[in-house]
């Protein structure tokens, strides 16, 4: 099995996961944003030219949701994933998707208007408005974890995918101190020997 990852991608969250299992797997590392990523070569393995990508055997991904669960359906032999007829199951479902869907959509844009773009072209009522919907999307994460250390109540593939982002969503200074249980939660997986490990790769 071959990682092809960079710090600080959606790449840190495959290698967390794979630490979890304790899986064995080949790193391929770049710096994020390296030339090399364009090359002629990577391309023919992820053509947009970004991480993550997994290969194992003859399988090929390239889109982090998808070999998370991969991973857990082909080698988690049972472990972060509930029961497809379990009570916890559908939970499982919205919170591995969240992160995608919800939470990193205005992460992504709240960083190109301060980060990304020269100063000239940013726009604080676009940042503005980004980090307002990312409130309002934590919210939920918020409600969810009410009573829970973890969104399924076990540590599971969700906590990979939505607590990554909740994890980056406090990396870029944004403030979530009036959300007392997402800053517990990030606090909990930030703590976790296998995600400490992702980080220092």
């Amino acid at each position: 099995m071959k990682l092809y990852f960079a710090p600080n991608s959606r790449a840190v969250r495959i290698a967390w996961l794979l630490e979890e299992l304790g899986l064995e797997y080949e790193l391929q590392r770049f710096a994020l944003g390296h030339p090399d990523m364009r090359s002629d070569a990577f391309r023919r393995v992820s053509p947009m030219g970004r991480v993550p990508v997994l290969e194992d055997g003859d399988v090929t991904l390239v889109e982090s949701g998808a070999i998370v669960e991969y991973l857990l359906i082909r080698h988690g032999n049972g472990k972060f994933r509930p029961a497809e007829d379990s009570t916890e199951f559908p939970t499982y479902l919205q919170w591995l998707h969240y992160s995608e869907g919800m939470l990193m959509p205005p992460v992504n844009n709240y960083m190109v208007e301060t980060f990304f773009l020269p100063p000239e072209r940013r726009s604080e009522e676009h940042a503005g408005r980004a980090k307002r919907l990312l409130g309002r999307m934590l919210g939920g994460v918020e409600h969810a974890l009410e009573g829970k250390e973890y969104l399924t109540g076990a540590f599971s593939g969700a906590d990979v995918m939505t607590g990554s982002a909740i994890l980056s969503i406090r990396q870029i200074g944004i403030d979530f101190s009036e959300a007392p249980n997402c800053n517990a939660y990030a606090d909990r997986l930030a703590a976790r020997p296998a995600y400490h490990k992702a980080l220092a790769l």
